[in-house]
């Protein structure tokens, strides 16, 4: 058992920190350290960063992103093409397609993938809404921009077999995205790319 060498609030800010994707214990002390040594210039501001988005920070009811207003942004802005919407597993996937800016279109996050295996179905995802987002019309193609996993694309040929009947072109990303690679650990010109090339699925 590792000798205690900071206060209970200090290892409790330790530990939580220790959870946020991409710090392990070692970077998370670091993390906390930092924090404590920059309390004005960054810990105060970050805290009430953090409360405020926790107050504010919302899931779209139409395409399932955050934001801090529901519907989001994207959804409610005119400027985007509302016939074309890229299907994505998660958030973060959304956030790296608008990064690359190769499409001015609206999205549909799906909240993951179909996985048998770990007991995860259709009606665990966002599939539903997507097919009533489809149904109401002006959905002319759909893109799915999911990862290249075996679970990306069991959840891709469903979707197709879900439209089949439905009017609309379904397409999916070029083959440029690796097998098993993530949709958020892509560079910019690759997104780009692989969207412009994208192919009938």
């Amino acid at each position: 058992m590792s000798k205690r060498i900071a206060g209970p609030e200090i290892e409790r800010l330790i530990q939580l920190l220790a959870k946020v994707p991409g710090l392990g214990p070692r970077s998370a002390r670091r993390a906390a350290l930092h924090l404590i040594k920059k309390k004005e210039q960054l810990f105060e501001p970050l805290s009430a960063a953090m409360n405020e988005a926790l107050e504010k920070v919302r899931v779209c009811s139409v395409c399932g992103n955050v934001d801090t207003a529901d519907p989001c942004s994207i959804c409610t802005d005119p400027r985007r093409d509302a016939g074309t919407l890229i299907v994505v597993e998660d958030v973060a996937d959304l956030w790296a397609l608008e990064r690359a800016a190769a499409m001015n279109v609206r999205y549909h996050v799906l909240g993951g993938t179909l996985s048998p295996l770990d007991g995860v179905g259709p009606e665990d995802l966002n599939i539903a809404g997507l097919i009533n987002r489809v149904a109401e019309g002006g959905v002319g193609e759909i893109i799915i921009a999911v990862n290249a996993t075996v679970e990306g694309q069991t959840t891709a040929h469903y979707i197709t077999d879900q439209m089949a009947d439905m009017g609309v072109k379904v397409t999916r990303l070029a083959h440029g995205v690796p097998v098993g690679g993530e949709l958020d650990y892509l560079d910019e010109g690759t997104l780009a790319a692989a969207l412009k090339s994208r192919t009938v699925f």
